[in-house]
Parts: C-alpha cells; structure tokens; sequence
C-alpha cells in the first residue's frame, strides 16, 4: 500500500461537512494537508483541531471557481510544502428551487462551484501532480453524488452539475492515466453533514452515513498500489434510498 505520510494534500470545501472529515483522515494519516474554504475561519478552526502546532496544515480562503484564487492556491501549496501529492475536489453547493424560480445567477453560481473549479484545478494543479513522488504520479479525487445518478425534482442545476463532473472526472481518468495521474470519483449518498442538515430540518438523520466513513473510502483508495487505480467508487448509507 501507498503511504500517505509527508504527502501534500489539497482539500477543498474543508471547512466542514465532508471536507473537514477528509481533512482530518488524510492528516490521521500522516499527509500535510491545505485546507481551501470560502470561510477562512471555519478551515482554520478545522486545521487547530488536527493540527496543533499548525505546522503540517495550511488554510486558504477564496473562490476556487476563480482562476486568479485557484491559482494563488496551488502556488500556496507548492510554496509552503514544496510539493502535491492529491488533489480533492469536494467544495460544493445546491440551489432547491423549481426551474420557474431558478435564477441565471444561482445556475452559474452552482455549475461554477461544482463543475468548473474541478477543472480548474485538475488543469492548474496537473504539473505538481505529474511530478509527485519522483515523477511516479498523484491523484484527483473528484466529489460527486447519488444526484449523478438519477434525478428528482427542484434540483436541475445541481444535477447538471454532479452529471458533469463525473463525465469531467471519467474523461480525466482516460487522458491522465498514461501521465501516471491517478483519477478517482467518489459517488457519496446522503451524509450528516450541514449541507443537508442545515437545508432540510425534517430529514431523518438516522438514514444518513457519518462523512467520516465516507473520508476514510477516500483515503483507502489513495494508498492502493501504484499499478491499480479505483475509477469509480459509491459510498451510501444502508438505509437512505437517493440511490437504490
């Protein structure tokens, strides 16, 4: 197996949720870890809690959808640790709203979030990412959803969205493999996390997995033998049905 110790990992959307859990696994593990997050001080809060010292962490603020801060971000991370080893594309947002209601701006804000800041960063963080480990070759994980795999209504831009990144994800999968980069989906049902919990306050949380589960799929799919990849990867609670 692959170790993830002194490894550099770029986690984005660590400032709660699954982020924070992936955050904390990856460090768990011995990896030092950048945690990105429009909300700075949450991150931090995130990076105190596995990282006294703070040594082995760092924390940046800013719109990873914005190619000026996506690319401040992986300069940060080169800067700090001289090296990146995995890329986790988590950061995400929804809109529930009904097509009528949707606004151009909440589609762009979403479809931006969820779809375009992965390519972004797949795109701006690929050298670092060929040069990992002596040119061996490192890793994007790219966040989706059961919403990526079948639909339900009030939902359209994230669904867009999520159906994008995996077909975004498979076609990198294709292309980087020969480059020794490694590209894996992760297919996530429903969490306890405050994406869902803060959104729909009468969801049973009983029927919900803990992201920590979720978090360490991730980590365990990094340390598979170099000679294997994991493309593709569903990640779902025993008993919520988003996907059956």
């Amino acid at each position: 197996m692959i170790s993830l110790d002194r490894k550099t990992a770029l986690v984005t959307g660590a400032g709660s949720g699954l982020g924070a859990a992936i955050a904390r696994s990856l460090r768990g593990a011995g990896a030092r870890v950048v945690l990105a997050d429009l909300n700075v001080e949450r991150a931090a809060k995130v990076a105190r809690e596995i990282d006294a010292g703070g040594e082995d962490t760092l924390v940046v603020g800013g719109d990873v959808a914005d190619e000026a801060a996506a690319r401040a971000l992986v300069e940060q991370t080169l800067s700090r640790f001289g090296s990146l080893d995995v890329l986790v594309n988590n950061a995400g947002t929804d809109v529930t709203k009904s097509l009528d209601e949707l606004g151009l701006d909440e589609w762009d804000r979403v479809i931006r979030t969820n779809l375009r800041a992965p390519f972004l960063l797949s795109k701006l963080a690929l050298p670092a990412l060929r040069d990992s480990d002596g040119g061996q070759g490192g890793q994007i994980v790219n966040i989706a959803s059961t919403a990526a795999r079948r639909a339900w209504p009030n939902a359209s831009a994230y669904h867009a969205s999520k159906f994008g990144l995996v077909g975004l994800s498979h076609a990198l999968h294709s292309e980087l493999r020969p480059q020794g980069v490694r590209v894996s989906t992760v297919v996530v049902g429903g969490m306890r996390t405050p994406f869902l919990l803060d959104r729909f306050p009468d969801i049973d949380a009983t029927k919900l997995q803990d992201p920590a589960n979720v978090a360490d799929t991730i980590r365990f799919l990094l340390t598979v033998p170099r000679e294997s990849v994991i493309p593709e990867v569903m990640v779902l609670p025993m008993q919520e049905t988003s996907w059956p």
